[in-house]
């Protein structure tokens, strides 16, 4: 059967595969939280959004947990919080994970295994645990705490707005978004490395023979070629941090919440389903809308520059 081989074929696997996966693990349970978040619900039951009734077909949707958001100051609050906190967690990683990724691609080739290796060191311990550890680093006589208070930078850090008093660094937004950079850094450096290391040299030395100095060749040659994984690296950090619920439940404090944490009341303390789905649901869309658009923009000034 022909349309059998074309399908098993190797392109139409290549594509239909990722396209599979996607649809399966993403927009299926994307498409039940939206069912749920305009879902009626009673005790543990939801109505059914279609019902047919004596020749009469009705649909019936609930809106108003989207229209209970918008009024809500608590969850606009919230939502900008955490897109704040993604934001600031992913300027960090670039400004820590650029030049350790830059320092990767130019060491020799004999090294780079062994700073692949100390970037992954991490993933081998178990996340919680390297949170809590941080928690214990920052408490009052941890290490770390010690460190800031006896360098006198906690009161630059009060200075910026980030901790409320002198010495006090946990359950602040310092410690969130200290323990989500430190948790996502790697997340950051490994697309940077591999967009770097594939770096044509050629392009430096062509520069360094017009007169460019090594600053100007930088930001002029090496920047632009690693806009992808500029990118590629922001991404894996931001969308990921939006959402975040374990870290700033450790690390964090009242004035630091986030939208994970309001899902996880709404759906376990409050038991309501319908109204967490919503929640979800505006907190993807607050995602996957900018990064479609972003994409799409992209794609049209590649195909201008062709």
């Amino acid at each position: 059967m022909p349309w059998f081989r074309r399908l098993f074929s190797g392109r139409s696997a290549v594509i239909g595969i990722p396209y599979g996966w996607l649809l399966l693990f993403f927009l299926l349970p994307f498409l039940i939280l939206a069912k749920i978040s305009v879902s009626e619900m009673e005790n543990v039951v939801f109505k059914d959004l279609i019902t047919y009734q004596d020749g009469l077909l009705q649909l019936q949707l609930k809106l108003g947990n989207y229209l209970f958001i918008t009024q809500d100051a608590l969850y606009v609050k919230t939502y900008i919080a955490s897109l704040q906190y993604a934001a600031a967690t992913t300027v960090l990683c670039l400004l820590i994970g650029y030049p350790f990724a830059y320092f990767m691609a130019r060491a020799k080739p004999e090294r780079q295994p062994l700073l692949l290796l100390l970037v992954m060191l991490p993933f081998w311990t178990s996340f919680l645990l390297r949170v809590y550890a941080w928690k214990g680093l920052l408490s009052e006589h941890g290490w770390a705490h010690d460190a800031i208070v006896g360098l006198g930078l906690d009161q630059l850090l009060l200075a910026a707005g980030v901790i409320s008093a002198p010495g006090k660094l946990m359950n602040t937004p310092f410690s969130l978004v200290l323990g989500m950079t430190y948790t996502y850094l790697p997340f950051m450096i490994l697309p940077l490395f591999g967009n770097l290391a594939k770096l044509d040299l050629r392009l430096l030395e062509a520069a360094a023979d017009l007169g460019a100095t090594p600053w100007v060749a930088f930001w002029k040659v090496t920047v632009p070629l690693s806009k992808a994984g500029i990118i590629a690296g922001s991404m894996l950090v931001f969308i990921p941090c939006v959402g975040e619920f374990v870290i700033p439940e450790l690390l964090g404090g009242p004035e630091t919440l986030m939208i994970g944490r309001v899902v996880w009341d709404e759906f376990f303390s409050n038991n309501d389903w319908p109204m967490a789905s919503a929640v979800a649901v505006v907190m993807v869309l607050l995602i996957i809308v900018p990064l479609a658009l972003f994409n799409k923009y992209q794609a049209e000034a590649q195909e201008a520059g062709r």
